[in-house]
């Protein structure tokens, strides 16, 4: 037995399971997840780990969790390390989730982005964790509701998000009947077509204004140009304090002169980035700086 205090790394975390699974196991998950991800899963249960990740021991033949943690740590587990990391990564998405957000997006910001679009102007909208795609739609039927010719202006937005499989699910726009009760009746039937055994596609038209994309937050970020709204929702609290004062620091600099940024109900602004937004509503933030109303 180990000395008080001391983890046990031999300890199993789930007993009379079907695969060994020690605390030194768990570590070296962690360990991984931290650094492909910066997500930290310090604090989750372990039979959450396990459950997530048994069938895919399953699937390899494994007969341990050790033998899973040398698989995905050496080169050639690239692969599997990244199903580790999709299984692990939660994708809790609604459409119109917090739906004050789209609301003071309707009423206080589109109305002037629409009128700089019709000017001429490029307007682009960032969903930085769009997970299976109701975010970043949410955000085109609302510009839809006040601009249903929106797809022949320069007004876009970006879907990214560090899971593939969610960002099939998301280009494709193919979603479960009963996923569609928040949009509102009238929505639906202009904006979504009959897919199939109780399916609904989002049209050519919605999702002709989404762009969906690969992005890790804690990777290097090919985009260039400023965005004039940004949902960063419910993402950062997986991560430690430090690296989230590092995404807000680095994703400021991409928001617009008063641009929006709407960030999850559990999440605070911290860091450097916080002395550079005014609070604008409920989790709701505008950029101070030059320039007009956007």
């Amino acid at each position: 037995m180990s000395a008080a205090g001391i983890i046990d790394k031999a300890a199993q975390i789930v007993e009379n399971a079907e695969f060994a699974f020690t605390a030194a196991d768990l570590d070296a998950i962690v360990r991984i997840m931290m650094a492909e991800t910066g997500i930290s899963l310090s604090g989750a249960k372990g039979n959450l780990i396990y459950s997530r990740l048994a069938k895919h021991l399953r699937r390899l033949g494994l007969r341990s969790f050790a033998q899973y943690c040398q698989l995905v740590a050496s080169p050639e587990g690239e692969g599997e390390r990244h199903e580790m990391i999709t299984a692990l990564t939660t994708n809790v998405t609604r459409f119109f989730r917090e739906p004050h957000h789209f609301d003071h997006l309707r009423d206080n910001v589109l109305p002037g982005l629409i009128a700089r679009a019709k000017a001429g102007e490029r307007i682009r909208l960032w969903s930085s964790a769009c997970s299976s795609g109701q975010e970043p739609y949410s955000m085109a039927l609302t510009l839809l509701g006040l601009m249903p010719d929106a797809p022949r202006h320069d007004i876009r937005i970006l879907a990214t998000d560090i899971d593939t499989n969610v960002l099939a699910t998301g280009a494709a726009g193919i979603y479960e009947e009963s996923l569609l009760e928040p949009v509102p009746a009238a929505q639906r039937k202009a904006w979504f077509t009959p897919a199939g055994a109780g399916q609904m596609q989002a049209n050519e038209t919605l999702r002709s204004l989404v762009s969906f994309k690969k992005l890790n937050l804690i990777g290097n970020w090919p985009m260039k140009a400023k965005f004039q709204v940004i949902f960063c929702r419910n993402v950062v609290i997986y991560f430690e304090l430090p690296t989230q004062e590092h995404i807000w620091s680095h994703m400021l600099p991409l928001l617009d002169d008063n641009g929006a940024l709407y960030i999850g109900h559990s999440e605070r602004i911290s860091g450097s980035a916080e002395k550079l937004l005014r609070s604008d509503g409920i989790t709701i933030y505008r950029k101070t700086g030059k320039g007009g109303a956007a």
